[in-house]
């Protein structure tokens, strides 16, 4: 849209900027909906907050997928986004419960087993579907309508799970819902606008520069569009909700492979050569398991937060060495 290198830079750092304040804006305003209607937080931090944090993802991958030749900013974005979540964000988020624990070694938290479960199975399905998709070596609509059917599945999965509470919030805060949800519309258009000129100008940068649009998708466009959750993850982290941060991380994950990845292989008007992601997969699949170890130990100390910040730092290291080889 817009013509010259450093214009479509600053559009990129502008579009990141505004993208984190509007998903901000929807999380907060959505969260209240859903606290005035009577939905549990439990409910709300797997799902909503999940959601609400995925939306840059979704809109990135929404108008990569309707001009073409962007699918690779989306699915590298969808995959790199994972691997921020769980070695940038995750690891962050053990270094502070870690400085709020006096000797430095924190229990995990007290969970349900329907929310250790959800995620098990986010883990698995964020790690398993990649792998097939490399092993079969690409992607069509129909597997991208096979990944929304488990999306949409596992959502009626969890509703039957999850409690909603009986009595819901009455008072002064009940008559703002109205409002509550026009300022939730009006975020989620600032996330659909803002992202349109991240993959705009994500895309013009990366041809002016001789860049892979995965590169870029992988790096740049995915740690913007996980701002959302490092925010939210760390504040709740910060309050002492490790368990709304990891249902948040793995349930993004989850959204990420599924719903995103299906709606963009659903709008693709190609079939998706998913050999050129090889290296994406195989990093996420190993961070996924490290993660699923760290869960299964049920303590946290300094090691697990250092070993993914390491983790995130080999990817960046290996995919930018990649390209300037």
């Amino acid at each position: 849209m817009f013509e010259g290198l450093l214009v479509n830079v600053i559009i990129l750092i502008v579009s990141l900027v505004i993208l984190d304040q509007a998903s901000d804006w929807t999380i907060t305003n959505s969260t209240k909906v859903a606290e005035i209607t009577g939905i549990g937080k439990t409910t709300v931090g797997f799902i909503l907050v999940a959601f609400s944090t995925s939306l840059p993802e979704l809109s990135v991958a929404i108008f990569a997928a309707i001009s073409g030749e962007n699918v690779g900013v989306a699915i590298g974005n969808v995959l790199g986004s994972n691997i921020v979540n769980i070695c940038l964000i995750l690891g962050i988020c053990f270094l502070i419960v870690v400085l709020k624990c006096p000797k430095y070694t924190c229990m995990y938290p007290s969970m349900a087993k329907e929310e250790i479960g959800s995620l098990y199975f986010g883990l698995f399905i964020a790690s398993v579907i990649p792998l097939t998709l490399l092993y079969i070596g690409y992607a069509s609509h129909y597997i991208g309508i096979i990944l929304l059917t488990i999306f949409v599945f596992y959502l009626y999965q969890l509703s039957r799970v999850r409690k909603i509470r009986e009595e819901s919030s009455l008072g002064v805060e009940k008559q703002k819902i109205g409002r509550y949800t026009l300022l939730t519309f009006l975020g989620a258009a600032g996330v659909v606008a803002s992202s349109y000129f991240i993959v705009d100008s994500a895309s013009y940068i990366a041809l002016g520069m001789g860049v892979p649009r995965v590169v870029i998708g992988a790096t740049v466009v995915a740690f913007g569009t996980s701002i959302p959750e490092l925010a939210t993850s760390i504040d709740a982290t910060r309050k002492g909700h490790l368990d709304m941060a990891l249902g948040n991380i793995v349930g993004s994950c989850f959204i990420n492979i599924t719903c995103i990845l299906g709606v963009t292989l659903v709008a693709s008007a190609f079939t998706v050569n998913m050999t050129v992601f090889s290296n994406l997969v195989m990093f996420s699949l190993i961070t996924n398991l490290f993660l699923w170890y760290f869960l299964s130990s049920e303590k946290i100390s300094w090691r697990e937060g250092a070993v993914l910040l390491f983790l995130y730092s080999i990817f960046l290291a290996i995919t930018i060495g990649g390209y300037r080889a």
